[in-house]
């Protein structure tokens, strides 16, 4: 009886069939214990990039609720974490990385089928990896699933992970297009951890068939790592959790902004679901900055989000809807860090071509010499134009009131558990690199 009740409650504040099931143990996957802890050594442990001063754990840190609290990230060619990192004289980036660090939060969920901003890997059981890749055919089997396939693509990033060319072993591999198969930049990776009797040994007792003699692949790298992340950063404690399940109750703002949400702001209309997402392609007008998806090649700065994985007319400038777990801990905020006020960016969200002409300089980026201007795209009438006018829907102006109420609703959304972690950061990793703390 309190169950019924608590549901016809819940579809009279915002609307019947849309305020979403509480999430279950069903939904995630699980992993072996010792497989979780293998993969938090690989997480932080550099000895994946091309240079060997990049971790994962460098532009998804629990300092900064998995980000790195910078618009556009700077990766290999940085020295320092978060917003201090900076370029290292030594060895200076080429570019920012081109998009914002997105969060980690929940990947482990069986309703996540696509991955990155522009949607370029996502679950295609029509091809023989069962995913959908930018390497196509040449895309490998052992991929444990979906967050696994994506988890190891940023090694391949000479911006991100690999380095540039001529730097090292791997990114010469990648320059080369060398990237599957023997010598190739995941085989070259796989290598480096096989010569690393820790590693070695921790993978035989996670893995019975490498103990059994098959060799140390890079998909079990992946695998291992994609574990580790699927169950560290697994949200599903916040007071929104708590209220969904009949817990507790949401009152005051966070209820009237759960109910502007659901009801009046239309924001459930992209959000939705038990994880916040529809997981589809939106055109909502954040302003672009850096250098862009422009291929080498290219001297435009522009991103056209899932238009460069589809090529339809009707996908520029449009990404994927994020879910919003942690999202007030998350920021910046939009694919390119465009705004580091979240609720700057709630106002330009609901009325997006308003906030094409706001002042967008609120953003988090460390000096670069020598790259491209950063607002290259928002400083050319004609790029700016071509965005606003690819936006489909109206206007919203908000109220300060609704401002307000919606981001406490967010902020219902916060799970502490999630956001610490459950593992922590390794004291030290098998290859005796430092660990970013």
């Amino acid at each position: 009886m309190r169950a019924a009740l608590f549901a016809v409650c819940l579809a009279g504040a915002a609307g019947a069939g849309e305020v979403p099931q509480s999430l279950s143990d069903a939904d995630f996957s699980s992993h072996d214990p010792e497989e979780v802890r293998l993969g938090q050594l690989l997480f932080y442990d550099p000895i994946l990039s091309g240079n060997r001063e990049v971790s994962c754990a460098t532009c998804h840190h629990p300092r900064f609720a998995t980000g790195d609290g910078l618009s556009l990230g700077i990766g290999d060619g940085g020295k320092g974490l978060g917003p201090e990192r900076i370029a290292d004289p030594d060895n200076p980036p080429e570019q920012r990385i081109p998009r914002n660090a997105p969060p980690l939060f929940n990947l482990g969920h069986g309703d996540v089928t696509v991955l990155f901003a522009d949607g370029r890997i996502e679950r295609d059981a029509t091809r023989p990896s069962g995913f959908r890749t930018p390497l196509e055919e040449e895309m490998v089997n052992g991929f444990a699933g979906l967050l696994s396939a994506q988890t190891m693509f940023p090694v391949l990033s000479p911006d991100e992970m690999a380095g540039h060319y001529q730097e090292n072993e791997i990114s010469k591999a990648v320059r080369q297009g060398r990237l599957t198969g023997e010598g190739g930049a995941w085989d070259l990776i796989a290598a480096l951890i096989r010569a690393i009797p820790a590693y070695q040994e921790r993978f035989e007792s996670v893995y019975p068939e490498i103990e059994d003699g098959r060799p140390l692949d890079f998909t079990d790298i992946s695998n291992a790592i994609a574990a580790f992340m699927a169950e560290e950063w697994r949200s599903e404690d916040s007071a929104f959790d708590r209220h969904l399940r009949g817990e507790a109750t949401l009152t005051g703002p966070a209820a009237e902004g759960m109910e502007l949400f659901y009801g009046e702001a239309g924001c459930v209309a992209c959000h939705s679901g038990p994880l916040l997402s529809d997981f589809g392609f939106h055109v909502m007008g954040a302003p672009q900055l850096g250098p862009g998806k422009a291929e080498r090649f290219e001297t435009h700065q522009r991103d056209l989000g899932r238009f460069r994985v589809t090529g339809r007319e009707a996908d520029r400038y449009a990404f994927r809807t994020p879910m919003l777990r942690n999202v007030t801990r998350t920021g910046p905020w939009g694919h390119a860090g465009g705004h580091a006020d979240l609720r700057a960016f709630l106002r330009d969200h609901m009325a997006p071509r308003a906030g094409l002409d706001a002042d967008m300089r609120d953003v988090v980026l460390p000096p670069l010499d020598g790259i491209a201007p950063d607002w290259a795209v928002m400083d050319s009438g004609s790029d700016r134009e071509d965005i606003r006018a690819a936006i489909p829907i109206p206007d919203r102006v908000a109220s300060e009131a609704e401002l307000t109420a919606l981001l406490a609703f967010l902020t219902a959304l916060e799970d502490p558990v999630a956001l610490s972690g459950r593992l922590g950061i390794p004291d030290a990793v098998p290859s005796g690199l430092p660990v970013d703390r």
